[in-house]
């Protein structure tokens, strides 16, 4: 278990770069060459706008709900995540390993340093969701001696699941599956969640994640992990052939928007979550943006602040990822087989390009979050089958 007097923020001079040693991947065939057709997708969406009428304001307040009935352990001990790592059965393979209709949905510009893909065997009716590491749970990068990476993923019925990766060897990541649960009346383990987890966050000991409808957030306890037992009282059903469940402690409730995307800003004191509005892409709306303060206590009591702070409309829609860092917030959109990636503050917005036509559809269409690793520099996101990272300095260049 993880000391919670290492959660203290350590404000650094620099972020150190010792993760991302070495030179970076060539991806040979990493994505398919966008048309020149194309290039009128990419809309700009300005300035962001900060927005504070009540109404609003309103919308994005939370309620915190206790879970009634939530799972005691049981006869099931809890165990932690590096128990989990440990147990990992599952390897995901380099991108020069991986199939080339997986690679192609990997960034045209600013291309990935770091990629990898999912088996197909566990995964191939299974969508992607989020990501979040070890660089959210801690400023130091890592939990524990371990360097981690979650994933979520959900299946047609809406199931959820999070591979726990353990990312200690850059070159050699192995997982295995863990089943998010919640309680449910007359089932003593509770049952699977169902939501598309287009949200995940890693705080200190704590996981957040969206609700299925995209109007609250389930918060986990990462030391209440359990092995699945043969006892069916002892575990909740694990999602096929799962090992582990983790069940929810605690939820949270918005008044009026839906959370589209989440992720964690540690350049805010105290740090913060941040959240982006669940707006489909043609929809003749704006997007707004918004933070909640994190409670750095060490007590862990409260854990995340109600009232919305430091929020902002943006022109963008179809919003799959968010990352805010200082003064700018980066957007990730989907737009097919490709998307954008914008770069916004108060005065505009800028949009990587790539190719001779200048085209915005940049990309990875399918790619859901934005997870920024302070400690090593890297942002990391998923796309399909490929799990990827690249600099958040390089996202920079690329902007201009």
């Amino acid at each position: 278990m993880k000391q919670r007097g290492r959660h203290r923020r350590r404000k650094r001079g620099q972020a150190l770069r010792a993760f991302l040693a070495g030179t970076a991947l060539a991806l040979t065939g990493a994505a398919t060459l966008i048309s020149a057709s194309q290039a009128t997708s990419g809309t700009d969406p300005g300035a962001l706008k900060p927005i504070s009428s009540p109404a609003s304001l309103g919308d994005l307040r939370l309620s915190e709900e206790p879970l009634a009935g939530a799972a005691a352990d049981g006869p099931a001990r809890p165990v932690g995540v590096a128990a989990v790592l440990a147990d990992a059965d599952r390897s995901l393979r380099t991108a020069a390993d991986c199939p080339g209709a997986d690679r192609s949905a990997l960034p045209v510009a600013p291309a990935a340093t770091r990629a990898h893909c999912w088996d197909e065997t566990g995964t191939g009716s299974w969508r992607t969701g989020a990501v979040t590491t070890s660089g959210d749970a801690d400023d130091d990068g890592r939990w524990g001696a371990n360097r981690v990476i979650l994933s979520g993923w959900s299946d047609q019925r809406g199931h959820s699941r999070v591979a726990f990766v353990d990312a200690g060897d850059p070159d050699h990541l192995t997982y295995t599956w863990v089943t998010l649960t919640v309680p449910a009346r007359g089932e003593p383990a509770g049952r699977p969640l169902v939501s598309a987890l287009s949200g995940m966050v890693w705080y200190q000991d704590k996981l957040l994640v969206t609700a299925a409808d995209g109007r609250g957030l389930y918060v986990y306890d990462l030391d209440r992990i359990r092995r699945v037992s043969t006892d069916s009282a002892a575990t909740a059903p694990p999602a096929r052939g799962d090992r582990y469940t983790l069940p929810a402690v605690r939820s949270y409730r918005l008044s009026g928007a839906r959370i589209g995307a989440l992720s964690l800003d540690r350049s805010t004191t105290p740090d913060s979550l941040v959240a982006s509005e669940s707006v489909p892409a043609d929809a003749d709306r704006p997007t707004r943006l918004w933070r909640y303060a994190l409670d750095d206590d060490p007590s862990g009591a409260g854990l995340l602040g109600t009232e919305p702070r430091e929020v902002y409309e943006t022109k963008a829609a179809g919003v799959r990822g968010v990352l805010a860092h200082h003064s700018r917030w980066y957007l990730a959109r989907a737009a097919g087989e490709h998307g954008t990636l914008w770069r916004q503050d108060g005065d505009g917005a800028r949009a990587a390009r790539c190719g001779t036509d200048e085209t915005y559809l940049c990309w990875s269409g399918p790619a859901q979050s934005l997870s920024y690793w302070e400690e090593s520099g890297e942002v990391w996101s998923q796309s399909g089958r490929m799990l990827f990272s690249l600099p958040l300095a390089a996202i920079d260049r690329a902007l201009g």
